[in-house]
């Protein structure tokens, strides 16, 4: 038995592959670590360990005890669910979260109070003041 050892860029050990013959595809071999590792939507890109040097092509042959890397990276056509933080404005937002109940202080009035945890407000409009709080220092005027 012929055996290929990768590693994900992300790990620090290597696991071995076994596979018949003196050589494996790059399209094979890339099937295979999907299959052994359970991974779906993403693609594959290997690259020898020692020259970095990548199989673009999937009917690149791999010789046997070779050292490759896998790097992971999104399938095409795929949107990303990652989900990231746009930032805040640097003042106070003209909509109020309040639900018509007078009681409740509103974003301007939150934005000038030192205690928020006491304040009557919704949760909210304390995280959005608390975020404009936390940002006069670096966006202040002098």
């Amino acid at each position: 038995m012929s055996c290929v050892h990768y590693r994900f860029q992300s790990r620090l050990t290597y696991d071995s592959l076994q596979f018949e013959g003196l050589n494996i595809t790059a399209g094979e071999l890339k099937r295979q670590i999907m299959r052994r590792e359970r991974l779906k939507f993403c693609q594959l890109k290997i690259s020898k360990a020692q020259t970095d040097e990548e199989y673009t092509d999937d009917d690149a042959l791999i010789p046997k005890n070779t050292s490759v890397i896998i790097r992971r990276v999104p399938a095409a056509g795929l949107k990303s669910s990652n989900r990231r933080f746009v930032g805040h404005q640097a003042g106070p937002s003209a909509k109020s979260s309040q639900t018509g109940d007078s009681s409740l202080l509103s974003l301007e009035q939150l934005l000038k109070t030192e205690n928020l945890a006491e304040a009557k407000a919704s949760e909210e409009d304390k995280l959005k003041a608390v975020m404009y709080q936390s940002s006069l220092c670096y966006y202040s005027s002098r």
